[in-house]
């Protein structure tokens, strides 16, 4: 039975970009020294989650959906995505830059992919000194300046880049040029889809000598060309409280540090819980259940639980959900 706080497998993504602090600094199963994403719970067809603990221990996570539907993401949630689940939930780090991208709206996504648009936030959990991120256009672009901006290279000159520090977070739409900027330890919260559109690669190349597959054509009709101020988060840092830091239709994203005994009650929440632990440790007591999360640990709360103990001393975590 899902009665208990479920932790996954991560799943480790080796990245052009990729380094060691999923490994040196949140503790991934890994020697390996190019690993930019671990991706914590995901029903991406190809990378879909394994159960690490407890009874459903070895089942993955459409075996849960198909076996539990509701009880374990919610009525509302189930009704609207079946047995698909509807967050992809990822620590990223970036040794070097990402890629310039973009991702397409629900309607294109389905339309030319069948599948879900990729709307997703990130929160800054480690930055090196001077590390930024690639948020939008730095002033209103047209389409033309665009292309020829991109055909002679200099595409760079016309993108908005903000230095962040631990704690930023940041608010990325669909159609918005974004990337993350080398130094960057995060999280990120997004809808499942794993389809970007990648604009310029910083004229990089493989270790075989290849260039990364751009997406100029797909990416023309998807991006949002205005500059818009619609990214950056703020949010309260009270002490043992769940602040908003991000709420859309697709997740609401709460910061919550811990220090001493956090008790919540989500009978009148209709949606799975999934905590991401950015900071120390803590213990979920959920029932006859307890669970450590430790910095860089995920876990999902099955829409079944409702009263949950949490605790710890000067931890930080993520609370998400879909209201």
């Amino acid at each position: 039975m899902i009665d208990y706080p479920i932790k996954f497998r991560p799943i480790l993504q080796d990245k052009i970009w990729g380094g060691s602090k999923l490994r040196d600094v949140l503790n991934k199963p890994t020697t390996r020294d190019r690993v930019g994403e671990s991706w914590e719970i995901s029903g991406v067809k190809g990378h879909i989650s394994v159960v690490d603990n407890g009874s459903e221990s070895g089942k993955n996570l459409q075996e849960l959906l198909e076996e539990y539907g509701a009880k374990l993401v919610g009525e509302k949630i189930y009704k609207q995505f079946g047995n698909d689940f509807p967050l992809l939930i990822k620590f990223i780090d970036a040794k070097t830059d990402l890629s310039v991208q973009l991702h397409p709206n629900d309607e294109l996504a389905k339309q030319r992919h069948n599948s879900f648009g990729k709307t997703e936030m990130w929160f800054v959990m480690q930055a090196d000194e001077g590390a930024k991120l690639n948020i939008g256009f730095n002033k209103n672009v047209e389409k033309r300046e665009y292309l020829e901006h991109l055909e002679n290279g200099k595409i760079t000159d016309l993108l908005n880049f903000e230095e962040v520090s631990k704690g930023d977070s940041v608010f990325i739409n669909t159609g918005k040029v974004h990337a993350i900027g080398a130094g960057v330890l995060l999280a990120e919260i997004q809808q499942t889809s794993d389809i970007t559109y990648r604009i310029y690669d910083w004229d990089r190349v493989d270790d075989e000598g290849n260039s990364r597959e751009l997406h100029t054509a797909l990416a023309i009709d998807a991006i949002d060309f205005e500059k818009k101020d619609d990214y950056q988060l703020s949010y309260e840092k009270k002490e043992n409280q769940s602040s908003e830091v991000a709420s859309c239709e697709y997740f609401t994203t709460n910061y919550l540090p811990v220090n001493g005994d956090v008790q919540k009650d989500y009978s009148e929440l209709d949606s799975f819980v999934i905590y991401m632990c950015v900071d120390g440790e803590v213990k979920i007591d959920a029932g006859k259940h307890s669970e450590i999360l430790q910095k860089g640990e995920s876990l999902l709360l099955p829409a079944i639980l409702n009263d949950i103990k949490i605790t710890g001393s000067g931890a930080e975590l993520l609370e998400v959900f879909i209201a």
